[in-house]
């Protein structure tokens, strides 16, 4: 009995469908990334034209972050947070937020930009909505603290007053007026 004739043959079929198969996925999800990345592209042109900002901005791959964060009014420094892992989800989701708000738009407004961002980003480039200024620059650091302004000198702090005091030394309460 041969026990080594089984050896001589070999079979590709199996290994030749699955690299086939393999290949046909990876075509479909690389096709489908190119037809993503050319609507954030068109998208992001139209919102910086929109807003002011030149459109070529948008092919430019760390500039295009730098010119949305001008467009909401966030610092420009926050592009590093986009390279820290979980800084960058609060990053994408606050500008989200304000770029909504920026366009007029409502917070349902801001989950699509967040969840679908091509799809988003192409709504608010050829929708008639008109770009109403960075309102993150409009909102105060902290309840009750003056709002920042980009570019304006910011007054200094005022300091706080010490409590009067009296004859004896002691603080006094204040005065009713």
């Amino acid at each position: 009995m041969d026990y080594y004739s089984n050896y001589d043959t070999y079979s590709y079929t199996t290994t030749s469908t699955v690299t086939s198969a393999v290949a046909g996925v990876v075509l479909i999800f690389s096709l489908v990334a190119m037809i993503a990345s050319v609507l954030m592209i068109i998208g992001l042109w139209k919102v910086f034209t929109k807003a002011g900002k030149p459109g070529w901005a948008a092919i430019v791959p760390i500039y295009n972050m730098i010119t949305l964060f001008e467009i909401v009014g966030r610092p420009a420094w926050w592009v590093l947070l986009t390279f820290v892992p979980f800084a960058n989800l609060y990053v994408v989701i606050m500008v989200a937020i304000d770029l909504a708000k920026a366009f007029g738009k409502s917070g349902g407004f801001a989950a699509l930009l967040i969840l679908l961002p091509p799809v988003g980003y192409m709504m608010l480039g050829f929708d008639k909505s008109a770009y109403t200024g960075p309102v993150a620059a409009m909102q105060p650091a902290y309840p009750g603290a003056p709002a920042y302004q980009p570019g304006q000198p910011q007054p200094p702090a005022q300091p706080a007053q010490a409590p009067a005091q009296g004859d004896s030394g002691q603080p006094q309460p204040p005065q009713a007026k």
